[in-house]
């Protein structure tokens, strides 16, 4: 009788941690703050192209928000495991026109989210990530190599 409460109490935590795995297989956390005191306002209207390209103190403020906001699911370094877009692939000219068509890409898809077939694939950051935050992010994620 031991060894069936056993294994039954096994399976039912088995079962709970898929369910939670479902549950919250997109990191359901909560969105940390990016201090971007340190970079240029840019104001209300949002832009087209990333005006922090290449600039050291916004590829430093990127690299903490990434990594507070991002890595969980797009990986460590912008290295993704396979299950979310690699977003070094932004840097990659065989898979955009121009760096200005990765830009529209990446701030429609950070400010709107994606949502396929009812479900979320990435939730929406406007209004929680300031536009500062998000080029920020993108300033560093410029600076990642691209996948072999």
């Amino acid at each position: 009788m031991k060894k069936l409460k056993t294994a039954l109490c096994a399976t039912t935590l088995a079962a709970m941690s898929v369910f939670t795995y479902q549950v919250y297989a997109h990191g359901n956390v909560t969105p940390q703050a990016v201090d971007v005191t340190s970079l240029p306002q840019l104001g209300e209207e949002w832009l087209e192209t990333n005006p922090f390209s290449g600039n050291a103190e916004a590829i430093k403020v990127g690299d903490s928000a990434y990594n507070q906001n991002c890595a969980r699911c797009h990986g460590l370094e912008v290295i993704s495991g396979g299950i979310t877009p690699d977003l070094r692939k932004l840097n990659d000219p065989n898979e955009f026109f121009s760096p200005e068509e990765a830009d529209e890409w990446f701030m429609s898809r950070i400010r709107h989210g994606a949502v396929v077939d009812g479900r979320v694939y990435m939730p929406p950051f406007e209004g929680i990530l300031s536009q500062e935050a998000m080029w920020a992010i993108k300033a560093y994620i410029e600076t990642r190599d691209v996948p072999e």
